[in-house]
């Protein structure tokens, strides 16, 4: 299996100027991304999120620790240069039209001019904007930006596509064809790092997720195995006569246990999230 992102280890601390202190926004954050996947990193605000992505994207160096970008150092520009990054809340040129706007990022990102009209005709087709590629971009829905904004992230081919937010104030409509686009980068072998609040549309599309909370590595996993640990079980029982079930209520009862026709196979992902941030804020309590 090959290995996308490596975080090793990294720390992060950020000076207050008060008497010498300092926060600690990451604490000793060690995690593999595999090519290919889309990989959720979650967690409340504050929880060293976005200090992680700066990080990654080489925009602030790590206090301790290392992060390598397929096998290169995140600060090389070897590195950058296979990265696709879509920022929570971009601002772009509004006076652009929408393939103005993208050529010109294709430019900065080194596409060969003979190349950039077929490219950024590309990912405008790919993201559902073609019939608007010609307005400015002032005239856009926030869901248009958010596409226009994935279509400059795409633009010069990169290996891992970083998404902060991508959801954002987007609609409905919007969110599927945003969701969409995410999944065809996998079928292209693409390695997507997916930075949400939307639980539920994690749960739908990720093949692997990361929690934070305070700066802390608290719950790393796949989805499916994650979401698969229950603490209850379900039984299917076949031809049990009516009058039986009583004696079955009384002997689980016996047991400690119940009968219920609530069928339940996993938590949801919502579920698992406010759980594991709940007790780690009882552990710092205690502790």
């Amino acid at each position: 299996m090959s290995i996308a992102v490596s975080i090793k280890n990294i720390t992060k601390d950020y000076s207050l100027k008060l008497r010498g202190l300092k926060l600690r926004a990451v604490d000793g954050l060690s995690l593999e991304i595999p090519q290919g996947e889309i990989f959720g990193l979650l967690g409340p605000n504050g929880s060293g999120k976005s200090t992680t992505l700066k990080i990654l994207l080489g925009l602030i160096k790590p206090t301790m620790g290392e992060v390598m970008v397929f096998n290169s150092r995140c600060s090389d520009v070897a590195s950058r240069s296979r990265i696709g990054y879509l920022p929570e809340s971009p601002n772009f040129y509004t006076y652009l039209t929408g393939e103005e706007l993208v050529s010109f990022y294709a430019g900065i990102c080194g596409v060969s001019q003979n190349k950039i009209k077929e490219s950024v005709s590309a990912v405008i087709s790919l993201v559902g904007l073609e019939e608007a590629s010609d307005r400015r971009v002032g005239t856009y829905s926030k869901g248009m930006l958010q596409r226009i904004g994935l279509a400059q992230a795409l633009v010069h081919d990169p290996d891992l596509i970083i998404l902060d937010e991508p959801m954002a104030g987007v609609d409905p409509l919007g969110a599927i064809k945003i969701t969409k686009v995410i999944l065809k980068l996998k079928e292209r072998g693409k390695t997507v790092l997916l930075c949400t609040h939307l639980l539920a549309h994690v749960e739908e599309i990720c093949d692997r997720i990361a929690i934070l909370d305070k700066g802390k590595l608290i719950l790393e996993g796949s989805v499916e195995s994650l979401l698969r640990e229950t603490k209850e079980e379900t039984f299917l029982v076949k031809g049990l006569p009516a009058e039986a079930e009583d004696e079955l209520q009384q002997w689980l009862k016996s047991k400690g246990a119940s009968l219920t026709t609530e069928r339940r196979s996993s938590r949801n992902l919502e579920e698992l999230f406010l759980e594991k941030i709940k007790n780690q804020t009882k552990g710092e309590e205690i502790g």
